[in-house]
């Protein structure tokens, strides 16, 4: 939004303080009266000011020079406008007689033309007096006003009258049309200089705005350069103007220049926020800097920018937002932060989330989802929420999060998607309810979505489902032909069915494109099982709001960033599973493991370990612990410890350890173990102080492993330690760990 300066009905005044003079007194038109106060003569005259066409010609030289590449400062001064200096009025004594009645009384006077001078006073428009008064003085330094402009000599020229109130409601071309028909009539007849100047003076400005309204910026500055008297505190508008040219034909730092200047010469208060304000919303994070650099403190104390620094904090932030590479500085997101802890503001709630997510800081960015989340149930926090859980590998609570609100648009139905395929995607697979499986399907066949279809037949083949496996996967290859791993699902499943037909039509239909399917007869897989999954089986997730798709043949291997550092899970001892490995196989048939011998329960329970059912795993050993040897219920209770964190159960895997005694090896590995998951999903919950604790328990126990090394250092980042953060991703930078060069550039991005 464009603010006007002043309203036409007072133009003249701004023209006269337009003209490099001084900054007029500025009154509403209201306190207006009809007579006018005498004006006090001077006691001396003030020293002679700058001449205009002096500054004329420096402030058109400095508009059309060029700007630094790089838009630094340039060694002369850096302003772009220019402002005469102010003439105040000084006091004289009543008793000396004014010179324009007695021009006798100071010696010869120049001719001045008081023809304005009377018709503002006659007007009662003070501001326009003062402005006149200001401009004459400075034009002709021997001229002093006189101390009652009506009782100067009245002018009887009416026609000259009526031009000046054509030109008092800016109708310019009317003007123009007055003075040629006059000089029609009368050959010999000139317009007064002054009425010419301003006439020229309006009209560039009308041009002016016109060309910035019209959003031609060339012509704005090109008109500026012609007409630098518009460049003063009295046509603050004229500079806004200016100012966003610059800022819109790429000339940032001219921009800048001409918001100083208004700072460092201008005084409204209203103005210089205003100022400010427009600068926030045109200038690099950087130049803004040095114009609120700028800023007064009143007598109250309070800075006089204090409020507009929430709203820059604000936009900064969301701008961030849109552009991943933009650096906002800490200051203004701290700034943020500290607002909306303190007003509960779900906008402000919502602009962090999505800083942070765009940023990789997913615990900053669970802890903001889920405050606007909490306090206003909306979209758009849903959706924040739902991605970020994705990303940290909850799936299960963003599909829950998100359902109620997967068609309120495009990017909520597609994060809802990729929360679907993520949550079946899950290893082990969680044992879903009924209603989960009810509720998500139909969206995925609405949607025709083949990534989430695809991970629907991989679900139920591990559920052994394999008609309902080989539907799903024939629905996303109709859904998309090239899609190879729902093929090679798809002739899997053909297979395993018995279906020698079907399943040699799709090796015949990818021959040539697909080695594993045209070799399916031929391999059998390493673990004897058909869930293992195959490349392409994993979606990885994509921000729906930054409009990237789901990946659908991603394939299954872990990232090494923060957010996935995993402690290892411990392997049991290959003693515990020999009988288990000798039986492989034989635990993928129903079986109550209640009902058998407490070793042959044990022997079931590493079996299911080694197909990766943990939570199956977890009954068998339970069921196990029923023996009477000591030997069987330890085995028990490490294994059932073991399955539970393989299922991320952590404070079951704590109760599953204690059930019977341990050797020191296993106690020691077992609590490394849920320590460390402890603190994974204490980071992940944002709460690093946490996290921190369980660590330094950790290490009193055993070494650090870097994994954890870097989640430690990202935990002291997160909580603005920046200095003990760089300490340790330098020590693992030191030995080409990777996840230490990155914490090491993560830290320089936010200096």
């Amino acid at each position: 939004m464009r603010f006007s300066l002043i309203a036409l009905t007072i133009m003249g005044a701004t023209v006269a303080g337009a003209l490099g003079l001084s900054r007029p007194v500025m009154v509403d038109s209201a306190t207006l009266t009809s007579s006018v106060t005498p004006i006090p003569q001077p006691a001396k005259t003030d020293p002679q000011p700058a001449t205009f066409a002096a500054k004329t010609e420096r402030i058109v030289a400095q508009l059309i020079q060029p700007e630094r590449p790089d838009g630094t400062r340039r060694a002369s001064p850096p302003v772009v406008v220019a402002q005469a200096p102010a003439s105040p009025i000084p006091s004289a004594p009543p008793s000396e007689p004014p010179p324009s009645t007695n021009p006798q009384a100071t010696g010869a006077q120049p001719e001045v033309d008081e023809s304005a001078l009377r018709y503002f006073a006659a007007r009662g428009d003070n501001a326009r007096l003062q402005a006149e008064i200001s401009r004459l003085r400075a034009l002709y330094p021997d001229w002093t006003p006189p101390a009652d402009p009506l009782a100067a000599r009245v002018t009887t020229d009416r026609q000259l009258e009526n031009m000046w109130e054509l030109y008092a409601q800016s109708r310019y071309a009317d003007v123009r049309k007055a003075i040629s028909d006059r000089q029609a009539a009368e050959p010999g007849w000139q317009p007064p200089a002054d009425l010419l100047d301003r006439l020229k003076l309006a009209e560039a400005r009308a041009g002016l705005v016109t060309a910035s309204d019209a959003d031609n910026f060339d012509a704005v500055i090109r008109i500026a350069a012609e007409n630098s008297s518009l460049l003063t505190c009295s046509e603050v508008d004229v500079l806004w103007r200016v100012a966003e040219a610059f800022a819109k034909t790429e000339k940032p730092g001219r921009a800048r220049d001409a918001y100083v200047y208004i700072l460092d010469n201008c005084d409204s208060e209203s103005e210089r926020y205003a100022t400010a304000q427009k600068a926030s919303e045109l200038l690099p994070a950087d130049m803004l800097e040095e114009v609120l650099a700028k800023e007064r403190t009143p007598s109250d104390g309070k800075p006089e920018f204090e409020p507009l620094r929430d709203e820059i904090a604000r936009r900064l932030v969301a701008q961030g937002n849109d552009d991943v590479k933009l650096v906002v500085p800490e200051k203004y997101v701290a700034r943020l932060e500290r607002n909306a802890e303190a007003s509960g503001i779900t906008s402000d709630a919502l602009l962090l989330g999505w800083y942070f997510y765009r940023r990789d800081n997913l615990g900053g960015a669970e802890r903001w989802f889920r405050r606007a989340f909490t306090n206003d149930e909306t979209a758009s926090a849903a959706e924040g929420l739902a991605l970020t859980l994705i990303a940290q590998k909850s799936p299960v609570e963003a599909e829950s999060v998100l359902y109620r609100w997967r068609d309120s648009s495009p990017g909520a139905k597609e994060a809802y998607l990729a929360a679907v395929a993520n949550l079946l995607a899950l290893d082990p697979p969680p044992v879903l309810q009924q209603e989960v499986l009810q509720r998500m399907a139909p969206v995925v066949i609405a949607s025709r979505n083949p990534a989430a279809a695809q991970q629907f037949g991989w679900y139920a083949r591990a559920m052994r489902q394999l008609e309902t496996a080989a539907e799903w996967f024939q629905a996303a290859l109709s859904w998309k032909q090239d899609d190879e791993p729902s093929a090679y699902g798809l002739a899997l499943t053909r297979n395993d069915l018995g279906d020698k037909a079907g399943t040699a039509q799709i090796q015949r239909n990818w021959a040539g494109r697909s080695e594993r399917i045209a070799r399916l007869g031929e391999v059998v897989e390493p673990d004897g099982s058909d869930r293992q999954p195959p490349a392409g089986r994993s979606v990885r997730e994509q921000s729906s709001a930054s409009g990237e798709s789901i990946s659908e043949d991603a394939p299954r291997t872990a990232r090494t960033t923060v957010r996935e550092v995993r402690a290892d899970t411990p392997v049991p001892r290959r003693a515990a599973r020999v009988q288990a490995t000798t039986r492989r196989g034989q635990c993928w048939t129903t079986q109550d493991p209640r009902r058998m011998p407490p070793e042959a329960a044990l022997a079931r329970g590493w079996c299911l370990m080694d197909l990766n059912r943990p939570l199956e795993a977890a009954k068998a050993f339970e069921a196990a612990d029923a023996s009477s040897s000591e030997v069987v219920r330890s085995d028990a209770a490490y294994g059932k410890s073991l399955a539970y964190l393989r299922a991320g159960l952590t404070d079951q895997a704590s109760v599953a350890a204690a059930d019977a005694p341990q050797t020191n090896a296993r106690a020691v590995e077992l609590q490394s173990s849920i320590l460390a998951d402890r603190a994974l999903n204490a980071f992940k919950l944002g709460r690093y102080r946490e996290a921190l604790i369980v660590l330094d328990q950790r290490a009193q126990i055993v070494p650090e492993q870097t994994d954890l090394m870097a989640l430690r250092a990202y935990a002291h980042m997160n909580l603005g330690r920046l200095g003990d953060a760089r300490r340790i991703f330098q020590a693992l930078a030191d030995t080409g760990n990777k996840a230490g060069l990155r914490g090491l550039a993560d830290i320089e991005g936010m200096n």
